[in-house]
Parts: structure tokens; sequence; C-alpha cells
């Protein structure tokens, strides 16, 4: 993900408490598990299979921040800034949106 890409997300994300375990792998950085669940959710490829050379982190480290940002509305705020950035830049044609039932709001 390009820094220019991660500056709209970036700020949107709860910030990961720093563990004091002096042993273990510490927490994967957001922008990596982020760059994972795209990943994920553009090939379909299962989280298991993703491989963890990229620095994607763990199957479970991704399914689980997806679960967290979902539960604390990262996605529906992040959704919402990329269609006002996009809207500024004119870079929307509103007379060929086609509204989708999953992203209606509550």
């Amino acid at each position: 993900m390009s820094d220019e890409l991660w500056d709209t997300p970036e700020p949107r994300l709860p910030q990961r408490e720093r563990r004091l375990r002096l042993s273990g792998p510490q927490a994967a950085p957001g922008r990596e598990v982020l760059g994972g669940i795209l990943y994920v959710l553009h090939t379909g490829i299962q989280c298991d299979y993703l491989p963890q050379e990229p620095g994607f982190g763990s199957g479970m480290t991704r399914w689980q921040r997806l679960r967290d940002w979902n539960k604390t509305g990262v996605w529906q705020r992040l959704h919402e800034v990329l269609l006002a950035e996009l809207n500024v830049a004119t870079m929307l044609d509103w007379f060929r949106c086609v509204v989708d039932s999953s992203h209606v709001g509550r």
C-alpha cells in the first residue's frame, strides 16, 4: 500500500496498545494487516492461505482485526471518507451509482 493511500485509513484505525510481554511476537502493524485484509477481499482467497511473507500477519490476526474494526465502525467511516474525497475530486458519477443493500446503514 502506497504512503499516499495509507494516509486515508491510518488515522481512522484504532491504535493497538503495546503488549508488555518481553517474549513472543508483537502485534502486526495496522498497515500490513489492512493490506492483507484488502488482498483477501479483492482476490477471494481464504485468509489461512495467504502467505505471511508479504508481512500481512497471520490469518487469525487479519480475521480479528476485520471483526474488531467492523465492531468499532472503522469500515463505515472509511467508506464515508473515501466517498467524500472522490466526490470532491469529481471522480464519482452519481447517475451511474447502484444502491447495494449490504451498504445500507442502520
